[in-house]
């Protein structure tokens, strides 16, 4: 199907020169020569998360130890500084939010305090579509409490659309469910989760529910507080350009505060107790008792700036330009390349997509490999998905067009031919 839309170059332009957040392209160390669409894998670095992180290396190399406590940001209160700067970007208050941990790490984490078996209740709910970690932590958790992950994780099945139905999962609510665990944004297809609606369903049967936001934070507001989620997690090196190896972020609602995590380590323990060296451990009464041990400060500095920047552009204008980016983006694609093998892959309705266009092709590790030949960044997930991910303080909509337009080349010329098929380590 064709859409009636101005395809032009000029028409690109002129969104640019609309655009509310432009300067903060300035902000970016940006590729020369090149566009970079994959920042829903790992974000491209800022000046000031740079600054940041030397700042932090200066604080070493000039405080030593004192720097714990000392310097513009002291390391031993830096994960719950950051956690309060975190906190609006997913509508939190301040103490339901740290940042520490790994995201997989913080998902043991988190299910270990929440997966509460008893009874006939005992399964989890997950989808056949999650990041495989996601499963990988659920199946080894029901092992660790004894039940076969064959009978006790319920995966909800995908729709002839390739998508999660949440009546499917509503569905699924029966009286042995346990727990749910889903992402907010599913990492393929781009699909956001109506994550009040499933909260308020899973809370009217009396189950624990939860969510991987790592697709969804910092490019789509949330309101986790005023939903009232039990708890969530995400990866800062997305769309929150905390560099590889970011510290992760997790949250929980307050309501839980006060219960003793699954796993603890002498940060679960109160500031004030903690280098008292004691056997018994005087738990925080916050999210913050849900870190374990001593946090990767270096890996921490860059979040610094790069949440000064979230703070100034604001969520509600990242969110406005990223469905802007990618609702252009799906048009000149149903416009330019309709006839060529392509099918986009995430909803349509801007209200339920997440931060990036999925492209399915038989041919998508051919043409991946032909459009990094053409000095543009897209990502590829196994085994037909072309993920194409314009970031609202970097990418630019005459950015977009020449996506495009490279993607039209390819296919007429039909270059993408002269690459063979296997794809790399890391797709």
């Amino acid at each position: 199907m064709t859409v009636k839309i101005d395809t032009s170059y000029e028409y690109a332009l002129a969104m640019d020169k609309k655009d509310a957040l432009a300067t903060f392209r300035e902000e970016f160390h940006l590729p020369s020569k090149s566009i970079y669409l994959d920042g829903n894998s790992l974000g491209l670095m800022s000046k000031r998360a740079e600054q940041s992180l030397f700042q932090l290396i200066n604080s070493w190399k000039h405080l030593q130890i004192d720097g714990w406590t000392q310097g513009e940001s002291p390391w031993f209160f830096l994960s719950e500084h950051l956690g309060d700067l975190m906190a609006p970007i997913v509508g939190a208050n301040s103490d339901e939010v740290v940042v520490t941990g790994s995201t997989t790490v913080n998902i043991h984490q988190l299910i270990s305090s929440f997966y509460k078996p008893h009874g006939n209740k005992t399964k989890i709910i997950a989808t056949e579509l999650d990041f495989p970690t996601d499963i990988y932590v659920l199946q080894s958790q029901l092992q660790l409490h004894g039940y076969n992950p064959d009978e006790h994780l319920v995966r909800i099945k995908a729709d002839s659309q390739g998508l999660i139905n949440e009546e499917d999962i509503i569905s699924a609510m029966h009286d042995d469910i346990a727990l749910i665990f889903l992402p907010t944004v599913l990492y393929r297809s781009g699909q956001l989760l109506d994550i009040e609606r499933l909260t308020q369903e899973a809370h009217k049967r009396d189950i624990i529910i939860g969510f991987d936001a790592c697709h969804s934070a910092g490019v789509i507001p949330h309101a986790f507080s005023k939903w009232g989620i039990d708890f969530a997690l995400w990866c800062n090196y997305k769309y929150l350009n905390g560099g590889p190896g970011a510290v992760a972020s997790l949250y929980v609602n307050r309501r839980h505060f006060g219960k003793v995590p699954g796993l603890t380590g002498w940060y679960s323990s109160t500031k004030e107790k903690q280098f008292d060296m004691e056997h018994t451990l005087t738990i925080e009464q916050t999210s913050r008792a849900y870190q374990l041990g001593t946090p990767h400060i270096f890996s921490l500095a860059t979040l610094i700036g790069s949440l000064e920047l979230f703070r100034e552009a604001t969520m509600e204008e990242v969110y406005k330009k990223s469905r802007n980016l990618t609702r252009y983006m799906m048009d000149l694609i149903q416009h330019e390349l309709h006839d060529m093998g392509f099918s986009i892959h995430n909803p349509d309705d801007d209200a339920r997509r997440g931060g990036h266009v999925s492209l399915k092709h038989a041919e998508a590790v051919r043409i991946t490999k032909a459009l990094k030949d053409h000095q543009i960044t897209p990502d590829f997930r196994a085994p037909d998905i072309i993920r194409l991910a314009p970031v609202a303080f970097y990418t630019s909509f005459a950015e977009v067009w020449k996506t495009v337009q490279t993607l039209k080349s390819i296919m007429q010329n039909k270059s993408y031919e002269k690459y063979n098929s296997n794809r790399n380590v890391v797709a």
